[in-house]
């Protein structure tokens, strides 16, 4: 890819559910900084794919080899609405990060689901994919996979602070990058706000209108992910496993968890900087007032609330600017921050009708 200017799909799914986020972008290779979102949307799941998604923990191997084909077609269609819905002439190729079913790398084990070959076969372009495989095998956490767009396109910010499913963090400590996930966040809300018919806790308002329960949030407190060093990251099988049963044996209500599991992402997320850091702050969670609110109680701290399309679509932009680097063959994943044993430029390209 010699050419300056580079017109980049972007897909991204986290682990909170809420759906496809797709960006359409242009990047200047002769400054990275000089990033333009030119088209982005949000595709909602279907109860069905929700399920699917959601239950693919328990799925046996043959039902998750079923489901990354499937989920690879289903993203080819998505992307090819996506084309035809702005009219989009110019592609150079789609980068797309899959959606996490399972993440355990301390057993060098990580699956993103969505095939990159049938998204290529439905669209008929280049696709780069898988990004997080390579880094497992090479020793490391496979996560986070976000701060080299930090690093590369935001780099006015002290931190970076993501608030999707999982907290993250992203900051430049003397010559080296590092990340790592704080807490779990809307992949906890998002539960208990469903519990009472809602999507998720719009604004905290429930949050805030709801019992504060000490004794949970210390047991929560204790978890000894908090005192690990990094690198280190989350998934659902911890979430599962630490955290929904200390909530489900202490509270009934759903109001009292919400209230009490944002206090304690706020908790979480203050220790993490010093007093006046100046933080990004993206993600669905940047929307959570309460929580913002929260966390600007408990320490004075510098939150930049940026524009809508950063909020909404960053990661889906990096996921981008990741393929970017790839197909350049430029480190896409750093050492410092997800323990492998080396910088290494990760993803697998595939190019229509190839076969696998």
């Amino acid at each position: 890819m010699n050419k300056s200017e580079v017109f980049v799909i972007g897909l991204m799914s986290g682990t909170s559910l809420d759906g496809i986020d797709l960006v359409y972008v242009k990047f200047d290779k002769n400054n990275y900084q000089f990033f333009e979102i030119l088209e982005s949307k949000t595709v909602s799941y279907s109860y069905k794919w929700k399920q699917d998604l959601q239950n693919s923990i328990n799925f046996s191997s043959e039902e998750l080899e079923d489901l990354d084909v499937n989920y690879g077609k289903y993203l080819g269609y998505v992307v090819n609405d996506f084309i035809d819905e702005f009219q989009i002439k110019n592609i150079d190729f789609i980068a797309s990060h899959g959606h996490t079913v399972l993440h355990q790398p301390e057993k060098g084990i990580t699956l993103q689901v969505g095939n990159g070959l049938e998204i290529a076969n439905i669209t008929k372009h280049k696709v780069v994919y898988d990004f997080r495989t390579q880094d497992v095998k090479l020793g490391g956490q496979g996560a986070p996979l976000v701060p080299i767009g930090d690093e590369l396109l935001f780099s006015e910010y002290d931190y970076c602070l993501n608030l999707g499913g999982f907290a993250n963090v992203s900051f430049k400590k003397g010559s080296k990058r590092i990340a790592y996930d704080i807490c779990p966040v809307n992949i906890v809300l998002n539960k208990y706000a469903q519990k009472i018919g809602l999507e998720y806790d719009d604004r905290g308002k429930v949050a805030a209108k709801g019992n504060y329960i000490e004794e949970l949030d210390v047991q929560l407190q204790k978890l000894h992910f908090y005192k690990e060093q990094a690198p280190k990251s989350l998934g659902l099988e911890w979430v599962k496993e630490k955290v929904f049963p200390k909530i489900d044996d202490n509270i009934n209500k759903p109001e009292e968890v919400l209230r009490t599991f944002t206090d304690h992402v706020a908790w979480a997320i203050a220790r993490e900087f010093p007093k006046e850091a100046k933080v990004l702050v993206t993600g669905g969670g940047a929307y959570n007032d309460y929580l913002i609110q929260k966390i600007k109680s408990i320490k004075n701290i510098d939150l930049i609330i940026p524009s809508k399309k950063i909020i909404d679509f960053k990661e889906a932009l990096i996921f981008a600017f990741l393929g970017v680097l790839k197909l350049d063959n430029q480190v896409n994943c750093l050492c410092s921050v997800t323990g492998a044993e080396k910088n290494h430029s990760s993803g697998v390209v595939v190019n229509p009708s190839m076969v696998q």
